[in-house]
């Protein structure tokens, strides 16, 4: 592996709960892998495969295996719910909101909760005190 650059061990996670998304496509799994792979795409990261699932009666899922880490949508049709994970580490690690945004536009919420979790050295630097064991005083 002589001359390769070593990757940075640094990530940022998006968890995206989507309410009110249009029922239908909540069960359309073409629609989904597509505007995930837009997503994607359009935010820089390197798709190397997506998979769906269909359930029965309803529901779909779908997962993209990224160069840069991984993507999912969960769906809920019954309720017209998609939870949203977003993965990407490296120096690719600020798309990972891009994608959430994204996915926003082209799935159309009408309620939306996003959380960013940083992973790696990075939450090692930003957050020292939520260490585990390391105990703090008020």
């Amino acid at each position: 592996m002589g001359g390769m650059v070593a990757a940075e061990f640094t990530g940022r996670h998006v968890l995206a709960e989507f309410g009110g998304v249009e029922r239908a496509l909540c069960d359309d799994m073409v629609a989904l892998e597509s505007a995930l792979r837009y997503a994607l795409t359009a935010a820089g990261v390197t798709v190397c495969e997506i998979v769906g699932k269909q359930f029965d009666p309803h529901g779909v899922t779908v997962l993209a295996l990224l160069a840069e880490s991984h993507a999912s949508l969960h769906t809920y049709p019954e309720t017209g719910d998609i939870f949203v994970d977003v993965f990407t580490c490296g120096t690719a690690a600020d798309s990972a909101g891009r994608v959430a945004e994204l996915l926003r536009a082209a799935l159309a919420p009408e309620h939306v909760r996003i959380s960013t979790v940083l992973r790696g050295r990075a939450a090692a630097g930003a957050a020292p005190e939520a260490s585990p064991g390391h105990a703090t005083s008020m």
